[in-house]
């Protein structure tokens, strides 16, 4: 039997991260056939023209999508 080796990113036994761009997260999001809301959109825009962080944009929409 053929003993593998583990790959460079996973060498330590971790998993590598991976970020995907707004770009690339459109066209996957069209193959699966979600299309962002009017609000979503703006909102996007909103946070750009505000300049948050990606821990700060995540609370938004934690806080747009929270009930009660």
């Amino acid at each position: 039997m053929v003993s593998r080796k583990k790959s460079p990113a996973n060498a330590s036994g971790t998993s590598a991260k991976l970020v995907v761009g707004r770009e690339r997260f459109a066209k996957i999001s069209a193959v699966e056939g979600i299309v962002p809301s009017a609000a979503m959109k703006a909102r996007v825009a909103r946070f750009d023209q505000q300049g948050l962080s990606a821990a700060e944009r995540r609370r938004e929409i934690v806080k747009a999508h929270k009930k009660g």
